[in-house]
């Protein structure tokens, strides 16, 4: 099983993802990345193999932000590599997903986006699909791209996304997949599991099935399928 980890607040995210990332090594990876909202624009940086060589790679770079995901992948379509690995990404870099689990019709959906808007796909994975799929629903928030994009995948998923145009945010989305919140001093917190951010707070949710998260630095918001926010 993958691991997520996701960080919105007021201190610089990547060395808070990473920490809880190690956190997570125990469920096994194949390759490790990070995305970082930084002036307008998301940085993305992954590295196939251990969180080592990610730390490796980014090590003599000045990468800042306070909003950024980041995720430990098992190969489940595309062998580890690179780029295979996540966080995915859409056509002009507005969008990046990080997810655990599978789209069982995301080869539909490729199909789809192919034909209707001429996606080109740099992947061999699902979540690339993902990240494509919300990119071209997005009229108005992410919320709601993510919304329509849920109605749309079949499958058992965790997705955790960032938009450049909406800073300091970060939505996500439980679908059969395991998937908590964490409220922190100064800055909230999404996980795939408990003890990655266990250093940071006492304060967790337990996301149920079909919620939704929306997260910023202030506040954590959990909405059901018909998006009703649920008090928890």
């Amino acid at each position: 099983m993958c691991g997520i980890v996701g960080y919105v607040g007021h201190d610089n995210a990547r060395d808070i993802i990473i920490d809880g990332l190690k956190k997570l090594e125990y469920r096994g990876y194949d390759s490790a990345g990070i995305a970082l909202q930084n002036k307008g624009q998301i940085i993305v940086r992954k590295r196939q193999g251990k969180i080592a060589n990610l730390e490796e790679a980014i090590a003599g770079e000045d990468l800042y932000g306070n909003t950024g995901i980041g995720h430990t992948r098992w190969a489940t379509h595309g062998a580890p590599s690179d780029s295979n690995a996540h966080p995915h990404i859409n056509g002009d870099g507005s969008i990046a997903v990080v997810h655990n689990g599978i789209v069982e019709n995301y080869v539909e959906l490729k199909e789809w986006l192919s034909e209707e808007y001429g996606v080109v796909f740099r992947t061999e994975t699902d979540t690339e699909v993902i990240a494509h799929l919300i990119g071209v629903l997005k009229k108005t928030t992410l919320e709601d791209a993510v919304y329509e994009a849920v109605k749309m995948m079949r499958g058992a998923y965790a997705i955790v996304v960032l938009a450049k145009d909406e800073p300091g945010k970060i939505v996500a989305y439980r679908k059969d997949a395991p998937l908590i919140a964490g409220l922190g001093k100064g800055g909230n917190f999404v996980a795939s599991d408990i003890p990655a951010l266990l250093k940071y707070l006492n304060k967790i949710y337990l996301v149920e099935n079909n919620e939704m998260l929306i997260c910023t630095p202030e506040q954590i918001q959990i909405l059901d399928q018909d998006r009703k926010q649920v008090k928890r």
